[in-house]
């Protein structure tokens, strides 16, 4: 279980100013990067709560009023047992095949864009949201450089080592050739990503859990990510250009065909391509997109519910 970036975090209440808002705990799986974004958003909606996590706990404080968690079920059920109420987040496809179910008393909410059906019928009580999009939507006007967004999720690790030693090696020296600067962000198997780009010292390698990739995105001329629902919100709030790294595993395979039926998102499996590191390509095919499926609000919904939870807690 993790607790919000620590840069997320809501400022403390100044001397003889208004006394803070109710404490809740923000959870998210540190190893899956739709996890990670989702939370990261609908944090930044937050306003006077305080964030809090396990460690925080102690016996004289009593229990945070409510709860957001991320993904992970078997936390959503700990914090149903102690008593405090939870808003369960689903953040994108789910993993392999008999994995739990959130525990029906939590308040279950799907990320989902309103352009990209379910695949099947949501669970009981299950809600989409709709696009979770950054806060900030703006971009930086001198961005410069490659964001690679990498999901190893659910990999197999065979699978992700030859990723790894082959197409991202190509596609980080590529990045670095043709726009001067690289950083990548994984979620899990940073090891295997940092020994593959070892002889690389012009890439950064950095850990999602610790990253605030939305920045990052703002100040990138360049976007490649992992067929993952966090980044098509990204790029579809920001009208940004996105290509998509090979779908890794079969979460990822399964989602990239269903996008591939919606949108037409181009490739980067070719690193010698020169129109994948042309800044100035068009924004994307966001505009084939009917306006009317998404609002963009999706995280304002979820941290208005989790507010009315910790304000009016059921």
């Amino acid at each position: 279980m993790a607790l919000l970036n620590p840069a997320g975090a809501a400022p403390a209440a100044p001397d003889g100013g208004a006394s803070p808002g109710p404490r809740v705990l923000l959870s998210a799986r540190e190893d899956r990067l739709d996890s990670l974004l989702a939370l990261g958003r609908v944090a930044a909606h937050l306003g006077d709560l305080r964030r809090t996590d396990w460690n925080d706990w102690n016996d004289v404080e009593p229990p945070p009023v409510a709860a957001l968690v991320c993904d992970d079920v078997a936390a959503t059920g700990r914090l149903l047992e102690l008593g405090v109420p939870v808003v369960h987040l689903e953040s994108g496809p789910p993993g392999p095949p008999g994995g739990e179910a959130p525990p029906g008393r939590a308040l279950v909410r799907v990320h989902r864009p309103g352009w990209l059906p379910l695949p099947g019928p949501p669970a009981r009580g299950a809600r989409p949201t709709g696009v979770l999009a950054p806060r900030r939507t703006g971009r930086s006007r001198t961005r410069s450089g490659t964001l690679l967004m990498l999901s190893l999720w659910h990999v197999p690790e065979a699978e992700a080592g030859a990723f790894a030693s082959g197409a991202l090696r190509e596609l980080a020296a590529a990045a670095l050739h043709r726009t001067g600067s690289c950083t990548v962000v994984a979620d899990t198997g940073l090891g295997l990503v940092r020994s593959a780009l070892a002889k690389q010292p012009g890439v950064r390698v950095l850990r999602a859990a610790e990253t605030d990739a939305d920045a990052l995105h703002a100040d990138a001329a360049v976007f490649l990510a992992s067929p993952v629902l966090g980044a098509f919100a990204l790029a579809q709030a920001r009208r940004a250009p996105l290509a998509l790294l090979p779908p890794l595993g079969a979460a990822q395979r399964a989602l990239a065909g269903q996008v591939g039926e919606v949108l037409p998102l181009p490739s980067a499996g070719d690193p010698h391509d020169p129109g994948l590191w042309e800044p100035a390509a068009p924004a994307g095919p966001w505009h084939l997109l009917d306006p009317a499926l998404d609002d963009m609000r999706g995280a304002q919904r979820v941290a208005r519910t989790l507010r009315q939870l910790a304000l009016a807690p059921l």
